[in-house]
């Protein structure tokens, strides 16, 4: 049984995956290797539920801000969810209530699903307690832990008071990493839970939110200074939007070749650098010697998630942020 993802791995060619089974087969010979496909560039949503057999009240969607892919555990999630259609967010509520029925569920239950071009997918589900269940809690005064333990034994859910607090506040949910006592740790995000906390921020607006979940989870935000920005093409022009107003904010912008290109095109003056292995001064000299502040890294295929290996390490033992 996988616990906090142990043992887990993305793989994308016929070699990575001959030494993923090498591995694999040291750690635990006599059992078998599950094989199943990934889903790239896909939205994540966690979704818990108190269930009493016969009726379900969804305690809420929480929506990931990383791809799913990441474990949840290390995940910055947001709630309310931020970018989900109502007829896929009814999908959600659907199949969540059958699952919870068809299981027979008792108490709490928490299930992750991925939204890839408005199709949804069911991870897994657990009809337990989830690390987001103090979350979701706390954004609604809504003790699910203790009104599970009645419906354990024999409480209906109609009998409780789901007082909901109705609130204009946005609640982002930080991960809390170890890295700074742990140097030489792999700080690159991956099915393997690696965090040991997390952190809230709340705001009325998204942004804000974020912002003080990244400084309470003990992450500095800098307000000048240089941005680094290298993303995939399917987020490219997303960037544009947020490299202006990062541009209204007096930052310097820093990007790879194909970032670079886009952005220039579009009007925004950005300096070009290498990525990792394609010449020197690279992104990581460049943080070596204090010239980036923040890096915005969305990584998508086998060498980008090498070279936001190299750059995590890297922000990690210079302390820069990187989201």
């Amino acid at each position: 049984y996988v616990l906090g993802g142990r043992g887990m791995d993305i793989v994308y060619d016929n070699d990575n995956l001959k030494n993923f089974v090498a591995k694999a087969a040291l750690v635990s010979g006599n059992h078998p290797i599950l094989i199943d496909a990934f889903l790239e560039d896909a939205y994540e949503f966690d979704v818990d539920a108190i269930c009493d057999g016969k009726n379900i009240q969804i305690a809420g969607i929480m929506q990931h801000i990383e791809e799913a892919g990441i474990h949840s555990g290390d995940s910055s999630c947001v709630y309310p969810a931020y970018n989900i259609s109502i007829a896929a967010k009814n999908k959600i509520k659907a199949y969540t209530k059958k699952l919870a029925i068809e299981l027979k569920t008792i108490g709490l239950i928490n299930i992750q699903f991925a939204m890839k071009k408005n199709k949804i997918y069911v991870i897994e589900v657990n009809p337990r307690a989830s690390r987001t269940i103090p979350f979701i809690s706390k954004i609604k005064n809504i003790p699910y832990a203790k009104y599970a333990a009645k419906v354990s034994v024999g409480i209906k859910l109609k009998d409780l008071n789901f007082k909901i607090k109705v609130t204009n506040l946005i609640a982002v949910k930080k991960p809390v990493f170890p890295f700074s006592k742990f140097p030489q740790q792999n700080i690159f995000l991956s099915p393997e839970m690696k965090s040991t906390g997390e952190v809230i921020g709340f705001d009325k607006h998204l942004g804000s939110a974020y912002a003080k979940a990244e400084i309470g989870a003990g992450n500095n935000l800098p307000l000048k200074g240089n941005i680094f920005i290298s993303v995939n093409n399917n987020d490219k022009n997303e960037t544009l939007k947020i490299a202006r107003d990062f541009c209204e904010m007096n930052y310097k912008i820093m990007a790879t070749k194909g970032t670079s290109k886009l952005l220039q095109e579009n009007g925004i003056q950005s300096k070009f650098i290498y990525k990792v292995g394609e010449g020197r001064p690279n992104i990581v000299d460049a943080i070596k010697n204090k010239k980036i502040q923040i890096i915005i890294n969305t990584p998508l295929g086998a060498q980008s998630r090498y070279d936001e290996y190299k750059i995590g390490r890297a922000a990690i033992k210079h302390k820069v942020s990187v989201i």
